[in-house]
This record gives structure tokens, C-alpha cells and sequence, in this order.
């Protein structure tokens, strides 16, 4: 069978990219192997924000005398916690599935490789045909090897939100972001959480204010932080695991019902064929040029698979420059404006450069802050806990913001819009902004400068 267009995945990278190309006219293959939708839709952001929501509505049912309520203490449901949880991921595949029905989209089902640079074949033998093939297979859950890593309890996210009790102890190694969202989850629902960080904070990718206040909430939350903390093995003992590991070396352990492995994601790129095409690789995923080519002619690799920015988003909008850089479209998506955020209670989002990256690179920069604990709206909701920072170059021109606090998540993207248009922090403390909003933090901050 021949199509324009054929691609090995259907994440948000493939199907999106799938229905973007038909709608340009493109005739494309698709291939899952799994289900449409990806490690976005049933093992990563859907889902977890399903719990995400269920946590906040615990943590307002505990501190409702605040606003006024007397209530007895709630009862989790965890049972119909998952349920729901379940129920979103559904209502929202059978949405991808619809989608896919297009006219000029074949989805298959299967597992497919590459055969050469213009075919793939797929599990059950037929070979497909292409001019341009688009590699969208996405990544797995890392697991280190540690001694005891493979032990029954022992989980990855995958596994973390399949679960069918609240765990009374929860140990997590990794305080990243996918780290960091479960024990906000599970502390809301009542856990003791005890995190391990390798490095010397948490959240070693975002800028360091960020992530010393969010370490600072959390711990008053009652998540307990080990950072510089090495991971030596895990043991049973009786039904408990016993995590061991050596805190500024000094030898320690920690005892858990269960053990979140979370200490990143690796490409998917085994088993997808790419030496049967040439294509060059290595553990960190597939290498590509600024327009997602390969170094063969006519494969492209998207999203997580080629490593560049593991998130959903910057998946799609990968899939999107690569149709339109095929069709010979004009495209103007900057893919180094990329919002990235991490949805504890409270938020931390962020966008562009951070302080330390720009003084690695020598670009000169100022920056300034504010604090949430000044808005009206903040306050009125009960959320003083926040910081505000923005980056600028020396022309003014904004490159780079870092928020915490509730809702940061959708106040970044509003500085992502801004630096998509370059805009100054000039242009910004001209900009009307209701009152009274959270958005009332950006232009106070703009005000600093």
C-alpha cells in the first residue's frame, strides 16, 4: 500500500500530526501498536491530572473550616478515584479514534519497522510504502539499575497509576517532574512520601528560585526531601521495602509500602528498525536537524523518540513543522519557546531561559520578581505561596519566566504568546490586564524593570 505520508506512533506527535496532514491533503498511514493516544493519554499527563484534580478536592475538604464549612473528615474513594480517571482517559480515546475515521487517514493497529528509507512492514507482513516516513514511538519509563529495581512494588509511573490502594508510605526516587506530581498526588490523599534526588535540588531543569520554593511548600506539606542522595538498592523485608541509600555519605534507609521509580524517560527507538534504514541513533534518541530530518532523506523523527523536549506539546507542533516543511509551507513555530509546567500543589510553570542558562551561554540579562502574597486575587484565594520572575535581554525584549504558585501553568503561556512576538517588558506594563486576576502578577513584575 502506498500513502504520502506514513508514521510509527499515534501519541499526540502521530495522531495530530496524522489529522494535520490529511487536512492539508496528504494521504497518510498510521501505525500504533498500543493505543491511539499515546503515553500522554493512558500512562502520563491525562491521567495523572485526573488525580491531580481528585487531590486538590481533598485538600480543599481538609482546610474547608477555612472557608467557612464544617464538614466531618472525608472518606477517599480511591477505588472511584481510579475509576474516574479510567472514565476521562476513555471519553478521550474514542475522541482520537473518531479523528483518525478521516478520509485520507488508514490507522493500523499493529506494530510497524522500518524496511528502508521509503517502507516500513508491518506486524502482521504487509509492506507499506512512502516518500516521507515520520517516526513519532515516543518513550518509556527508565528503570536504573539498582539492585531490588525489579522487586513486586517496585513501579514506574506506568504501573503508579494502576494501583488499586492508597499507599500508607511512598518512597519516590527521582524529584523531577514526574516525581514531584506523584507526591503532591499521594500526600493529598494521605501517604507519608519520602523523595530521593540525586542531584542537589529538585527539578534540576527549571530555574533554581523556582525549585528551591516549591521544595520549601512541599516540605511544609509534609513530603520529606533527601537531595544528594544515592540510590544503593532495595530489599524486602517482610511486607515492607527497604530502600537504601547513601545521603552525603552517610549510609541511610527508608522503609515504603511502595517505590516510584522516577527518574526520567528514555526514547523508544529499539524495535522500530531504524539500522534496517540507516538511520542514526544513540540512547538519547534519534538524531535530527533543525527540521526533524534524520540523516536519511525523507525520515523525520518527532517528539520524545529524538529526545529534544519530552512533552506532548512540542511533540505535535514538531509533527506540524515536518508537514509543512514537506508541503513547502512557510512556518513560523519556534521551537525553543516551549511552556513546560508541573502540576503539584501549588503549580510551577515556566518558559524561555533560566538565570543559570543564560549565564552559561553569556547572554547579558536582567532579572526581576514578584511576589503572589501582593495580589488581590491570590490572597482571595487563599494562596499566598508564589513567586513571579521574568527575564529579559538587554533590549528589554522578554527570553525567559518562571512561575510558582496556583494557576502558574496558565500564566505562563500567557509570556509564551509574548515572546513568540518578542515583546519588551515595556510593551507588557502597557498591557490592560483585569483586576482582579492572577495575570496582575506578570505586569507587577514587568514593573520592576
Amino acid at each position: 500500500m502506498n500513502s504520502d505520508v506514513i508514521i510509527i506512533g499515534a501519541g499526540p506527535g502521530g495522531y495530530e500530526t496524522a489529522v494535520y496532514a490529511a487536512k492539508k491533503g496528504l494521504s497518510v498511514t498510521l501505525f500504533e501498536q498500543r493505543k491511539a493516544g499515546g503515553t500522554c493519554l493512558h500512562e502520563g499527563c491525562i491521567p495523572t491530572k485526573c488525580l491531580c484534580r481528585s487531590a486538590e478536592i481533598a485538600d480543599t475538604i481538609t482546610d474547608c473550616d477555612t472557608w467557612g464549612f464544617h464538614v466531618s473528615a472525608p472518606t477517599i474513594d480511591f477505588r472511584r478515584i481510579m475509576e474516574r480517571k479510567n472514565e476521562v482517559v476513555a471519553q478521550l480515546t474514542s475522541g482520537i479514534e473518531f479523528l483518525l475515521k478521516h478520509k485520507l487517514i488508514t490507522y493500523i493497529p499493529e506494530r510497524a519497522e522500518l524496511f528502508d528509507a521509503h517502507t516500513v512492514i508491518s506486524e502482521s507482513g504487509e509492506k507499506y510504502t512512502a516518500e516521507h516516513i515520520l517516526i513519532a514511538t515516543g518513550s518509556t519509563a527508565k528503570r536504573p539499575p539498582i539492585e531490588g529495581c525489579d522487586l513486586p512494588g517496585v513501579l514506574t509511573s506506568t504501573e503508579m497509576l494502576d494501583i488499586d490502594h492508597i499507599p500508607q508510605k511512598l518512597c519516590i526516587i527521582g524529584a523531577g517532574v514526574i516525581g514531584l506530581e506523584f507526591a503532591s498526588i499521594f500526600r493529598s490523599f494521605g501517604s507519608t512520601v519520602t523523595m530521593l534526588e540525586y542531584a542537589k535540588e529538585i527539578l534540576p531543569n527549571f530555574d533554581s528560585d523556582i525549585s528551591k520554593r516549591l521544595k520549601q511548600v512541599l516540605s511544609k506539606r509534609g513530603i520529606e526531601f533527601y537531595n544528594q542522595a544515592a540510590v544503593e538498592s532495595i530489599e524486602r523485608s517482610g511486607a515492607q521495602l527497604l530502600v537504601h541509600y547513601t545521603h552525603k555519605g552517610k549510609e541511610c534507609s527508608t522503609e515504603a509500602d511502595i517505590v516510584l521509580i522516577a527518574v526520567g524517560r528514555s526514547p523508544r527507538v529499539e524495535s522500530i528498525g531504524l539500522d534496517n534504514a540507516g538511520v542514526r541513533y544513540s540512547p538519547k534518541g534519534i538524531e535530527t536537524d533543525d527540521t526533524l530530518r534524520t540523516n536519511i532523506p525523507g525520515i523525520y523523527a518527532i517528539g520524545d523518540v529524538n529526545g529534544h523536549c519530552m512533552l506532548a506539546h512540542a511533540a505535535s507542533f514538531q509533527g506540524r513543522k515536518v508537514i509543512d516543511h514537506i508541503l513547502g509551507i512557510d512556518n513560523r513555530i519556534k521551537l525553543d519557546i516551549i511552556p513546560a509546567a508541573v502540576f503539584t500543589r501549588p503549580e510551577a510553570g515556566m518558559v524561555g531561559l533560566t538565570e543559570e542558562e543564560c549565564k552559561q551561554r553569556g547572554i547579558p540579562f536582567t532579572a526581576k520578581k514578584t511576589l503572589f502574597r501582593a495580589n488581590g486575587k491570590a490572597i482571595s484565594m487563599g494562596e499566598p505561596d508564589g513567586l513571579c520572575k521574568l527575564i529579559t535581554d538587554e533590549n528589554g525584549k522578554i527570553i525567559g519566566a518562571h512561575i510558582f504558585g496556583a494557576h502558574a501553568a496558565d500564566l505562563v503561556q500567557e509570556v509564551s504568546a509574548l515572546m513568540n512576538r518578542e515583546t519588551t517588558v515595556a510593551q507588557l506594563k502597557e498591557m490592560i490586564h483585569a483586576h482582579p486576576t492572577l495575570s496582575e502578577i506578570l505586569q507587577e513584575c514587568a514593573r520592576e524593570f
